[in-house]
């Protein structure tokens, strides 16, 4: 009896030692286990002001894989998640044996898999090393790596990684990738119906995706909320409720606000995985609108862009690069906001404000408007009329052409061009030169550039930078012109007559048109924002009848309804400015005298402006813009000797549709004096 009692304690002790040492051997095999890179890559976002979403990127392999943290995940959806998946994931170390000696049995009385005993921690390590479910052999491996994630990461962190990777058809990998695609919304708030089929979905993603087939994901769908409703965490009447809701049919596609901008912001920063910007993206919804409705019935290659900033702050509040981010005619896919254009008339401010600080001029004195010459270059005005002496703040009003000329020479435009760069833009001289033609135009400038200085005026003369990205912020830069200059020439522009329709508001706007038609523009601001509208064609090519103040004006004025209910009110004049009547000015600025220049007695030869000799120009079945220089009206313009417009004053014209092909283009004045120029329209 001894002795088999001393075999029986032998042969236990040897038992116990041998499952230590099978312990410690697993143990050991568990802590040596390789396990698969636990950070991947995540969709880059773009973000809002606010936090949400403007646009996301697409990882590398095309999968959207948006980063999730787990405070940011309905608590419904996770309790029914683990109810359904792992009863007990709160309680084991990464595989649950009371689940898989389940499986087990039901697999051998039904001669195959019928439910499978896979915890969450060995889902997400098959997921992480993306291997296929079902056979024993990776179940194996799944509970190696489950264990050994259990023994490295926290229950939150495993879930966490779950919650990124599980996949739900398509390339939609996590579940903010889900509910952005099937719900149109962040995870934070879900519905019961919601939260079950995105359950569901993981375990056959292909076979129960609900836009391919709404049946499938259905029926899943409800066995979960059946299940839930036996297990009391949802009741009868949420349960029922739930299961009459539709499963969405389609995909909804990832927000694509601000793309041009995003764009942007990614390529600053391409391996930041998070950027967030200024934009307000209810504004930017907005405008993204009017640049669409702006552009419905319009021929198909014109486009237009919007800007808006917060001049007292230098954000960027709404950026629309086009009428729709898209390829095909209207070449959507090329940001205007951030294109070099000829900006028409719209620097003429500057000009004035920098005359005004200079002692040239002030807004009450008077100025002439006849044909002048500065050696060969001689301006004229955009009507071909001259209105001899004119008030100078109605000149600005007006936006004549020669007497801003006359005040650039005075000025001298290496300083018009020096005002612009420290009012922080990036001019681009042709040729590298600045002459006087910079006050027209003849300077490459963007549309963020001229809300920039727009935004410096409003201001106070002061420049305020833009930024884009919500953490950077701008001081005030450098003085562009005094207070009492940028102030004067405020007052005059808040005059000006608004587009028909829109309201009398005291904005401080002006418009432009670039040589050839080929930009329209309208820039504006009032006590808080700035906003700039640009209206053409991405390619640069012309625009026949388009103006400014028709065309891009308009949309200015809608831009502001739709950034606010009401104006922000100008400031008041600064103390040091002079409120006094012509009458009142000191001798020296009751004229502005002129240097450099000569004023002509008569018009010489017709000088053909544009076309110019040689031009292609791609406007088929569109009116082709002319302008003549010099000679006498009226005007007779003919195409290959046959005359297509007679008796015409104007010195700028629209001709009618002149065919394809190559052109021969004339015009004679009044005096039988002619110019011609071949061109060649596509």
């Amino acid at each position: 009896m001894a002795r088999r009692l001393a075999l029986t304690l032998t042969l236990c002790t040897a038992l116990l030692g041998t499952a230590a040492a099978l312990r410690d051997a697993a143990d050991r095999a568990i802590d040596a286990t390789h396990l698969p890179p636990l950070v991947s890559a995540t969709s880059p976002e773009v973000r809002a002001r606010d936090g949400s979403l403007l646009r996301a990127y697409t990882v590398a392999d095309g999968r959207w894989r948006l980063p999730v943290a787990l405070p940011d995940v309905d608590p419904l959806y996770l309790t029914i998640l683990m109810a359904w998946e792992d009863r007990r994931f709160r309680d084991h170390a990464g595989v649950d044996a009371r689940a898989l000696l389940r499986a087990a049995t039901q697999a051998a009385l039904n001669g195959g898999i019928v439910s499978g005993g896979s915890t969450l921690s060995m889902q997400t390590a098959r997921l992480l090393e993306e291997t296929g479910t079902g056979r024993w052999s990776g179940k194996l491996r799944q509970m190696r790596v489950a264990l050994a994630l259990e023994r490295r990461l926290t229950k939150d962190e495993i879930l966490g990684l779950y919650l990124l990777h599980a996949p739900f058809g398509g390339n939609l990998e996590g579940i903010r990738a889900a509910t952005l695609a099937y719900f149109g919304k962040e995870p934070r708030r879900l519905t019961p119906a919601e939260a079950a089929l995105l359950v569901a979905l993981p375990q056959s993603p292909e076979a129960r995706r609900p836009d391919r087939d709404p049946a499938a994901a259905k029926a899943a769908r409800d066995r979960i909320l059946t299940r839930m409703e036996t297990l009391g965490i949802l009741s009868p009447e949420a349960a029922e409720a739930a299961r009459r809701d539709p499963v969405p049919t389609r995909r909804r596609a990832f927000p694509a606000l601000a793309p041009h901008l995003a764009d942007r912001a990614l390529a600053e920063a391409p391996d930041s995985p998070r950027h967030d910007l200024t934009v307000d993206a209810d504004l930017q919804a907005r405008l993204e609108t009017l640049a669409r409705i702006t552009l419905r019935g319009k021929p198909p290659r014109l486009s237009a862009a919007i800007l808006v900033a917060d001049h007292r702050t230098g954000e960027i509040l709404a950026s629309v690069g086009s009428g729709g981010y898209e390829t095909g005619r209207r070449q959507g896919f090329v940001d205007m906001t951030a294109a070099l254009r000829s900006p028409g008339s719209t620097l003429k401010p500057l000009v004035y404000a920098m005359a005004f600080d200079a002692g040239l001029a002030h807004p009450e004195s008077l100025i002439d408007d006849r044909p002048v010459a500065f050696g060969s270059y001689r301006p004229q005005n955009f009507d071909g009329a001259f209105r001899g002496e004119i008030r100078v703040a109605e000149a600005l009003r007006q936006s004549l052409n020669i007497p801003v000329v006359l005040l650039t020479d005075a000025l001298g435009p290496e300083n018009l061009l020096a005002a612009l760069r420290r009012a922080g833009t990036a001019p681009e001289i042709p040729g590298g030169r600045a002459g006087l033609a910079l006050a027209l135009g003849g300077v490459g400038l963007t549309l963020e550039d001229l809300v920039t200085l727009y935004a410096g005026l409003a201001q106070g003369g002061t420049a305020r930078p833009l930024h884009h990205r919500l953490t950077e912020g701008t001081a005030p830069g450098a003085r562009i012109v005094s207070r009492a200059a940028a102030w004067q020439v405020a007052h005059v522009l808040s005059d000006l007559t608004p587009p028909p329709g829109a309201p009398r508001n005291r904005l401080a706007w002006k418009t432009g048109t670039s040589y050839g038609h080929r930009d329209a523009w309208a820039v504006g601001f009032d006590g808080r924002h700035a906003i700039g509208v640009w209206i053409g064609r991405a390619d640069g090519t012309p625009v026949p009848g388009a103006f400014g103040a028709d065309t891009a004006a308009p949309v200015l004025f809608e831009a502001f309804q739709r950034l606010k209910p009401r104006l922000d009110p100008l400031p008041p004049p600064p103390p040091e400015t002079l409120l006094i009547g012509a009458s009142q000015l000191p001798e020296p600025l009751k004229r502005v005298r002129p240097r450099g220049s000569v004023f002509l007695t008569g018009p010489e030869a017709p000088v053909l402006a544009f076309p110019p000799d040689g031009a292609t120009l791609a406007a088929p079945g569109d009116a082709i813009p002319a302008r003549v220089n010099e000679g006498r009206p009226p005007f007779t313009w003919l195409a290959n000797g046959r005359p297509v417009l007679t008796g015409t004053r104007r010195r700028e014209v629209l001709l009618p549709d002149l065919g394809r092909g190559f052109i021969d283009l004339t015009v004679i004045d009044s005096g039988g004096r002619a110019a011609r120029a071949a061109i060649r329209i596509e």
